[in-house]
């Protein structure tokens, strides 16, 4: 898929601006959230809680940049609201804050949670009989916390067919732990696991079009696999840049690779 340089560009505009933020874990789930919000997420921005909407979770709340240019993109905030990243006045927050931000489903950062929250509604749909989808964004890092395995032990002995995770493997979590064979893991818990290239809009699509006809009886699991940073050679991998404002010569180089 062609490179999304117009979001990427506001990611690293309120990144200086608010001098906080996530570059490369934005940049790393970008195209996956991009690519939901336009072709799989069935919802009102008029109406953020529709009880006949599609729910999305981003529980790797610190990539929040990455949903908060969405939310702009489709009308659920405002450019006023971005450009008040990270200030006193403002609602986006350097982690999502569902009492405030329209269309944020859950207050996500401490990491290993957001599954969890979201194992709760698929449940609850599921008694109810209701057909929408939730979907939940994790990353590899945080996918050595336990809250993420016996959340999926329990969806899987459920049946939880409307849930479907989507798992930012962008290598972070082997910087300590490198033996970690992520799909090996997921199908061992009884989900229905598929590998795709998570900055490739045909493998996304094909992969969400295999979640919707599931008929498996498992619950989903797409194992994307990202770089982090992506977009930007100097920010791709791991490093200095996880957690860094670039200076103004920084920013004006990446801003022409953005061009």
């Amino acid at each position: 898929m062609a490179l999304n340089k117009e979001m990427r560009r506001m990611i690293v505009e309120m990144t200086v601006a608010a001098g906080e933020g996530h570059i490369p874990s934005a940049f790393s789930i970008l195209d996956i959230v991009t690519f939901l919000y336009e072709n799989v997420l069935k919802f009102d921005p008029a109406k953020p809680d529709d009880p006949e909407r599609d729910y999305f979770v981003l529980s790797k709340g610190h990539g929040c940049q990455a949903l908060y240019v969405n939310l702009y993109k489709h009308g659920f905030i405002t450019k006023t609201d971005i450009d008040n990243f990270c200030t006193r006045e403002g609602i986006l927050g350097e982690h999502p804050d569902m009492t405030k931000v329209p269309g944020a489903e859950a207050s996500t950062g401490s990491l290993g949670h957001g599954l969890s929250f979201s194992v709760g509604i698929a449940l609850g749909h599921k008694i109810k009989k209701m057909t929408n989808m939730i979907y939940v964004l994790i990353g590899d890092g945080e996918s050595h916390e336990g809250t993420i395995w016996e959340a999926a032990h329990f969806a899987a002995n459920f049946g939880l067919t409307n849930l479907c995770v989507v798992v930012d493997w962008n290598r972070s979590g082997m910087q300590l732990l490198p033996i970690d064979d992520i799909p090996a893991k997921w199908a061992a818990f009884g989900w229905n696991v598929q590998i795709i290239d998570g900055h490739d809009e045909a493998e996304m699509q094909s992969a969400f079009d295999q979640v919707k006809m599931n008929v498996s009886g498992k619950p989903n699991v797409i194992v994307a696999q990202t770089i982090k940073g992506k977009g930007v050679p100097v920010m791709e991998g791991h490093g200095i840049w996880h957690h860094r404002t670039p200076n103004n010569k920084e920013y004006q180089m990446i801003m022409g690779v953005l061009k």
